[in-house]
């Protein structure tokens, strides 16, 4: 029987949910966490399972050197897309120094290295899972494979490294795939960041604020990163082997992918990003952000050369501080005007202090 009435109410009651409001901060968090966050995390670990098998190619000479090494840029790109997105486990018990040593001060990847293929061989996965953290990762694999002491299309020394590289692959995918089941587990990291209250979040707000402390971590970090090549930090000389993946003349392609993967937070996806939380009345302030991006973005692209050759000359050296100065600015407006529109309690970040 047809029922007026019911028929009404249900309708009435769908409105009613539909003008229900929402929590644009809870509906933010989970749109980072599944649209942003989480496929970053997934790429890595597809790269890494390529390193892994590029590893096994490369030593068994099914794959060349220029390959393995190509290979190799696409894992450290993969880490530093994360740089700007390390919330929960990756970001919890030294495991950011496992994937990746810098600063190296005292040329520890190299001398470590050397120790350990002295000392061990044979060794593999399990065995450098206990080793020291600085050559269990990118920064050890850069070593073998970039290092200018090493000639690994040498018979002799390619079989003296490749455990070592076979072992450094394994250990990477082995981790990668253990952070992407832990964000996937029951009340794992995406749970957290898309149901409130929760054992890590009392509400959306501490999920937006800590996302918006990475953000400031990764900006200062990125300054970091730059300025201690160019010794600016120090006012002293240049010192281009202190540079992030300086073997590699990696370093600018590093700092472009973290610094995209920045912008995808502020941006979002079909605009659900942290931007999304400023309200009409702070228009000005998401628009002097944007610009931020867009100039910081522009300069890097700008430099063209590798960070080792701009390091060398005076030229050079006023466009990275061109750089270092956009990315400065770019930071401060987070960790300042930003912060204080969302109501985000900033305190210390993880460079206090270095």
């Amino acid at each position: 029987m047809f029922r007026p009435k019911l028929l009404f109410t249900s309708l009435a009651a769908l409105a009613l949910g539909a003008c229900a409001p929402q929590d644009p901060q809870a509906q933010t968090a989970s749109a980072l966490a599944k649209q942003v966050i989480l496929p970053a995390y997934s790429r890595w670990v597809d790269a890494d399972r390529q390193l892994a098998a590029s590893a096994l190619a490369f030593c068994s000479g099914k794959e060349d050197l220029a390959k393995a090494r190509a290979d190799f840029i696409k894992a450290q790109k993969a880490w530093a897309e994360l740089q700007p997105l390390m919330v929960g486990p990756l970001a919890e018990g030294n495991r950011a120094w496992q994937v990746q040593f810098w600063p190296d001060k005292k040329n520890l990847v190299g001398r470590q290295v050397e120790q350990l293929v002295k000392a061990q061989p044979q060794v593999d996965a399990a065995a450098l899972a206990k080793a020291s953290v600085v050559v269990q990762g990118l920064s050890a694999y850069e070593y073998i494979l970039f290092d200018s002491n090493l000639d690994m299309a040498d018979g002799a020394q390619k079989s003296r490294y490749c455990p070592l590289l076979e072992a450094i692959g394994e250990r990477q995918k082995g981790l990668a795939e253990e952070i992407l089941a832990r964000w996937n587990s029951k009340d794992g990291m995406l749970d957290q960041l898309s149901k409130f209250p929760n054992q890590r979040y009392a509400d959306s707000h501490e999920a937006i604020s800590e996302l918006l402390r990475v953000q400031v971590t990764a900006l200062d970090t990125l300054k970091k990163k730059l300025g201690t090549p160019m010794g600016r930090q120090t006012k002293s000389q240049p010192q281009p082997l202190q540079a992030d993946g300086w073997r590699s003349d990696s370093s600018l392609a590093s700092l472009g992918a973290s610094l995209a993967s920045a912008e995808s937070l502020w941006l979002g996806v079909d605009k659900h990003g942290i931007r999304s939380l400023l309200g009409d009345d702070q228009k000005a302030l998401a628009e002097k952000i944007d610009a931020a991006y867009a100039e910081t973005r522009g300069k890097l692209e700008a430099l063209e050369k590798p960070l080792s050759e701009l390091l060398a000359s005076e030229e050079g050296l006023k466009r990275l501080n061109d750089f270092y100065d956009s990315l400065d600015r770019l930071q401060r407006l987070h960790s300042g005007e930003l912060a204080k529109a969302l109501n985000v309690q900033l305190g210390f970040n993880a460079n206090d202090g270095d």
